[in-house]
């Protein structure tokens, strides 16, 4: 089991006897049920050292949630990461945000949008990875009784501590033993709490904007400003 494995373990573990009151219904953990291609990403990308680390908030319903992997619109992960693997499913599912694994014929625009730009830019898995890795802080998805996403930033203060405080550990585990220059928040939350997590660590935390259709800003030239973002950090994308 690889380092990052054990801290993604640890961090489900962690995570199992929290509880979240309405507006949250359902709690996904593709920690858990897709641990397989999960595990089969980490073993296969993570080791360390990286140039830098991309950190998203939390799992999309159409990406990580089917597939396990940070952004991970399904054509991305099995054509151009060649992972596939078991997908169970969670306790209680939402039959709006139901989780079909593979089988999942639904887009993840943000996912399409970050991995197209860096397939597009390094052409292979290996020429990524062996500079860079991405992760997302929080691995829980939050729905409402009516299948609406519920960001980490919208969940009620007393329940963010405690889900903040493990996400954070494993963070800084993640960053240590990665060893990155640079920590690149993907999106202002992802950002915030980089900063907040690895105060005291000697690493740089910087922003590029997050890829998010909901986002006029990132539908009008995503890519070109996230390069622009990326050069001012010193990073030769």
């Amino acid at each position: 089991m690889t380092g990052l494995a054990t801290i993604a373990d640890t961090l489900a573990a962690d995570l199992e006897g929290l509880s979240f009151s309405s507006p949250v219904a359902h709690v996904y953990n593709p920690l858990v049920y897709a641990r397989e291609p999960h595990s089969a990403y980490l073993s296969r990308f993570g080791s360390p050292p990286k140039e830098a680390l991309f950190v998203g908030m939390n799992p999309g319903p159409w990406g990580m949630a089917q597939t396990g992997v940070p952004f991970g619109e399904i054509g991305v992960v099995t054509e151009w990461l060649g992972i596939t693997g078991t997908v169970g499913r969670p306790a209680e599912e939402h039959p709006k945000k139901r989780v079909d694994g593979f089988a999942c014929r639904r887009s993840e625009v943000s996912g399409r949008r970050l991995w197209g730009l860096i397939r597009e830019r390094f052409g292979t898995p290996e020429r990524f990875f062996g500079r860079f890795f991405v992760a997302n802080y929080c691995p829980l998805l939050f729905l409402t009784a009516d299948g609406g996403n519920i960001t980490p930033d919208k969940l009620r203060r007393g329940e963010q501590e405690p889900l903040f405080a493990a996400c954070d550990l494993a963070l800084r585990r993640t960053v240590e033993l990665l060893q990155p220059r640079v920590v690149i928040g993907v999106g202002g939350f992802a950002e915030g709490r980089c900063r907040e997590a690895l105060a005291g660590l000697n690493v740089e935390v910087g922003r590029i904007i997050h890829p998010s259709p909901a986002s006029p800003a990132a539908n009008r030239d995503w890519a070109g400003t996230a390069l622009r973002q990326l050069a001012e950090l010193g990073i030769d994308f």
